[in-house]
């Protein structure tokens, strides 16, 4: 059943590629965030190549959107978190060779999967502690 249109800048094919990726709830979610910011961030550029607009420019396409338009509070503490998923995308892009609005879903999917199996790895522990293979003792 297709609940109709997508509300937001992610199209609903897109929305079941990222929850199909069988990532950990955090990488997903994290995934998720890149992924609505890069596709807000392209459609305030009017484009899907290249740099990321610029502060001002963001601003006005912000503002211009019927969602936002009134509320000039909501309006900047989203600003200031695309702003902040811009720079997550540059990083992105410049591990990948190319440019932050560049970047493809299947991209931001394979880099979510690489920091997946890297905090997985880190966390993993390799031995239990002596203190925690030890039953408890009487209370």
């Amino acid at each position: 059943m297709d609940a109709g249109p997508p509300s937001g800048p992610l199209t609903s094919a897109e929305v079941k590629q990222l929850d199909s990726t069988l990532l950990p709830a955090l990488e997903r979610h994290h995934l998720r965030l890149l992924a609505h910011g890069l596709r807000s961030l392209q459609a305030a550029a009017g484009r899907r190549q290249g740099s990321c607009p610029d502060p001002d420019s963001l601003r006005c396409w912000l503002l211009a959107q019927p969602p936002v338009a009134g509320a000039e509070e909501f309006a900047e503490v989203f600003l200031q978190q695309l702003q902040h998923l811009a720079v997550q995308l540059e990083t992105i892009a410049a591990e990948q060779g190319c440019s932050p609005l560049d970047l493809s879903l299947d991209q931001l999917v394979l880099w979510a999967r690489r920091q997946a199996d890297q905090r997985t790895s880190s966390t993993t522990p390799t031995s239990p502690s002596p203190a925690a293979s030890q039953p408890p003792g009487p209370g």
